[in-house]
Parts: C-alpha cells; structure tokens; sequence
C-alpha cells in the first residue's frame, strides 16, 4: 500500500513539472513565468521530501527547508524589482 503511495506521489510530481514548464515557456507576461519557476523550486522541493522518504535520509528533510526559504527569498527580491526595481 505504501509502494502504491510513493508510485502516486512521483506521478503527481511529474505532472505538476509538465504543467510548471508548460507555463513557463507559454507565460504571456514576465509574472507568470516567475511564477513558473516557483513552483518548479517547489516541486523540487516535494521531490527532495518525496527521497528523503524513500531513502529514509532525513537529513535531506533540512536541505529541503533551507531550498524553500532560498527560494521564498529570490521571489520576493524578484517581486519587488519588477514592482519598482532595486
């Protein structure tokens, strides 16, 4: 039942890389592929939590923490130069 989980969970990950990239090379405006490539760092960061799992390294778990605060931290530094630059 677990394997069947973990089978689910990389499948949704595919998708939501297929739909992410799909965004970020269709984006209309500079905004939609900013926020493309958040959610690619993301699903990056659900795929480092999906091996830590899978590995049973939870240290990776610490790595994935420091990955979404690095990346909650480009987005707003890129948010605030489109809105009225540095």
């Amino acid at each position: 039942m677990a394997d069947t989980i973990l089978l689910l969970a990389g499948v949704l990950i595919f998708l939501a890389i297929v739909f992410a990239v799909t965004r970020l090379i269709l984006g209309r405006t500079i905004v939609d592929r900013v926020a493309a490539v958040d959610l690619l760092t993301v699903i990056s960061i659900s795929m480092i939590a999906l091996y830590a799992h899978i590995a049973d390294r939870f240290i990776y778990l610490d790595v994935a923490l420091v990955y979404g605060v690095l990346s909650f931290l480009a987005v707003v530094a890129t948010a605030r130069y489109l809105e009225r630059g540095l």
